[in-house]
């Protein structure tokens, strides 16, 4: 939709590379908009995005049973995300599970805390008692890798979303999974 206001037509392949990192960096890397252009391409999304691109997702299967498993074991679940606080937590509200999150902190409407690293220290800031030898960062692309070692966290890159093996490989995350089964199984041992 924002590309389209410009002239530009996008093929889903273009597009996955946008999913992840801040959008206005998507739009200045991949076709080299100013910052201005960027920002205001952004705004065209988010009109699009506020009215309907919110819903049209849906969650991995047994992500909520593996919530709900950490959940019981003790564990301490936070959403650190680029995208606006604001969407996430809509999101989160829409598939019921933001019930298991203690803090769901993304960027600002505003354009600020857009860089993963800087969600991610919001997150141990707020949260006092977050214990970082035990944090671990879950995410699907370079920039949550990146993000977690910048703050001094250990990572888990999976592999089922939205950044290649290469991408994620040469971030080089501490651990890495392929499925939503696999991650439960590694997290819930490590809380044992």
């Amino acid at each position: 939709y924002a590309l389209q206001m410009y002239g530009i037509e996008a093929s889903l392949e273009e597009l996955r590379s946008f999913v992840g990192p801040p959008l206005h960096w998507s739009f200045e890397n991949s076709y080299g908009f100013s910052k201005t252009k960027a920002f205001q391409a952004v705004e065209y999304y988010r009109e699009y995005y506020r009215e309907n691109g919110i819903f049209e997702n849906r969650l991995f299967p047994y992500v909520t049973e593996m919530l709900e498993a950490l959940l019981k074991s003790g564990a301490s679940l936070y959403v650190a995300t680029s995208k606006p606080t604001i969407f996430a937590l809509q999101v989160l509200q829409h598939f019921n599970i933001d019930r298991y999150f203690v803090t769901i902190a993304g960027s600002n409407l505003d354009g600020t805390r857009v860089d993963k690293s800087e969600v991610i220290d919001f997150v141990l800031t707020n949260n006092g008692d977050i214990d970082k030898n035990r944090a671990v960062m879950v995410g699907d692309r370079k920039h949550d890798i990146i993000g977690a070692r910048t703050c001094g966290l250990d990572s888990i890159a999976v592999t089922y979303g939205y950044g290649s093996q290469t991408e994620l490989t040469t971030a080089e995350p501490t651990f890495i999974v392929s499925s939503v089964e696999e991650l439960s199984e590694f997290l819930l041992s490590a809380l044992t």
